[in-house]
């Protein structure tokens, strides 16, 4: 064995080689631990050679050729080891779900985006604003486009809004003149908190994020007051508001927005004039929409037509072994449906002549329900399912071949559904608690993707708001 450059070479003479433990009294100055391995060993290359425990000199308590730990259940294995093993230790803990802890929440924080109108109206002093405007906030989101806030005079001629949009940020503002547009390079939707600051004064536009200033923008025509009302739109814009000259990106940003300034001014979020479908903001956040386990989800109002094909997928993550992903119904026998059932995935559809089922069993007991993102991927072609979970597949199909369409008018139910609508392809009445996302419903070249808040039907489901990260 060479000890380096300063070091002479020694030899180590090997007289005896003991694999798992030593016998008493051997080796005791060198070793800091008595205790014998407890496991096994496979494929043991000594000195460039492949040794044979079949030709071992002596052994205790040793199993050759054999490796229990594959061959005998786990509990029956901690047993008999309490009865070898000389010093007593509690069995591991038996794998479970994962536990649901309490979330928390970031204090004088709101979140935004549960629907297309989620918002609050702000009051602030229109004077200030009317020579220069300064506005900032600081956000937190995963999203590539919504409306962040908006003030405008009651003809919308001078306005001033701020919105994202492809994922960047766009300040566009008109002093009654024309339309000045400043956009920014920063990258918002990562789902860290920036500090957003937009400003006008002295006929020029700018906007700061996280301290990294864009190009100024000289103002168009030749406008100098901003005269707006002084209602800041915060997140979004109520339903029945509708804004004329800032595009179509007016829908509630799926944010969470904390404290907001203008001109310096702390805006109270305590006491808004009006707010509506505004949450609080979890502390830590993931992309996804939260289903507390009591509601559901209820998408494409007019029914959707499953007919002969269609290929769903989604994520979800989850802490318990039942209940509802998704499910697409008739008033006949005809439907397809996603479920949990005691921790195995289940697809099934009925095109008529009978339910057929692809089922996925994990190897591992709880893995569905171990709080950690799992892809799914269901596909139905005429008369054959196929199931993908995490990259398994799992297959089935009807021997009626001759039955090929599901015929559905029905909505998407997806993580539950009510008390009073059928569902012919669900076992299991039990809503779904976790966190769904990237649902998408592909037919052909159409490529349907759902946001949930744009649901027209909700109960106990948080859009683009999934607390917690992954264990």
């Amino acid at each position: 064995m060479n000890l380096g450059p300063s070091a002479e070479s020694m030899t180590i003479n090997v007289s005896n080689l003991y694999i798992g433990g030593v016998p008493e009294g051997e080796g005791a100055a060198m070793l800091q631990m008595r205790r014998s391995f407890h496991g096994c060993i496979r494929n043991l290359i000594f000195n460039m050679e492949p040794l044979d425990f079949t030709g071992v000199v002596g052994y205790e308590r040793v199993d050759l050729d054999s490796c229990l730990l594959s061959e005998k259940p786990r509990l029956a294995l901690q047993e008999e080891d309490s009865k070898l093993l000389p010093e007593p230790h509690p069995p591991p803990r038996p794998q479970q779900c994962a536990m649901d802890g309490t979330p928390e929440y970031v204090p004088n924080a709101h979140q935004f985006g549960l629907t297309q109108s989620s918002h609050f109206v702000l009051p602030f002093n229109q004077l200030a604003v009317r020579k220069r405007l300064s506005v900032q906030l600081s956000i937190r989101t995963f999203a590539s486009s919504g409306l962040i806030y908006y003030m405008a005079h009651q003809n919308q001629v001078d306005y001033a809004t701020l919105q994202l949009h492809g994922g960047h940020l766009h300040f566009m503002f008109d002093l009654g003149k024309g339309r000045t547009k400043v956009s920014h390079p920063a990258l918002l939707s990562d789902g860290k908190w920036h500090t957003v600051k937009t400003e006008y004064f002295k006929r020029k536009g700018f906007m700061t994020v996280d301290g990294q200033e864009s190009p100024m923008v000289s103002t168009v025509g030749d406008g100098t007051t901003l005269d707006v009302e002084g209602k800041l739109y915060l997140g979004g814009l109520p339903s029945d508001y509708r804004p004329r000259n800032i595009g179509n990106v007016t829908h509630s940003i799926p944010a969470c927005i904390g404290e907001v300034t203008v001109n310096s001014k702390q805006l109270d979020k305590g006491s808004p004039v009006s707010a509506f479908a505004v949450a609080q903001c979890y502390a830590e956040a993931q992309e996804g929409t939260f289903f507390e386990g009591s509601g559901y989800a209820a998408l494409v109002k007019e029914g959707y037509k499953v007919r002969s094909d269609v290929n769903i997928t989604l994520e979800f993550r989850t802490s318990s072994e039942n209940g509802v992903l998704l499910g697409i119904s008739s008033a006949k026998v005809d439907a397809i449906g996603l479920e949990i059932v005691n921790g195995k995935l289940l697809f099934h559809v009925n095109n008529g002549a009978g339910r057929i089922t692809a089922a996925y069993e994990p190897k591992a007991p709880h893995t569905l329900c171990d709080g950690k993102w799992h892809t799914l991927q269901a596909n139905k072609s005429k008369h054959r399912v196929v199931l993908v979970v995490d990259g398994n597949a799992v297959h089935a199909e009807s021997p009626h071949i001759q039955s090929t369409s599901v015929d559905t008018n029905n909505p998407i139910y997806v993580g539950g559904y009510p008390a009073g609508v059928k569902q012919n392809c669900l076992s299991s009445k039990t809503s779904f608690r976790g966190c769904l996302r990237k649902l998408t419903l592909i037919k052909g070249p159409q490529v349907q993707s759902y946001d949930f808040s744009r649901a027209f039907e909700i109960q106990g489901v948080f859009p683009h708001s999934c607390p917690g990260s992954e264990p």
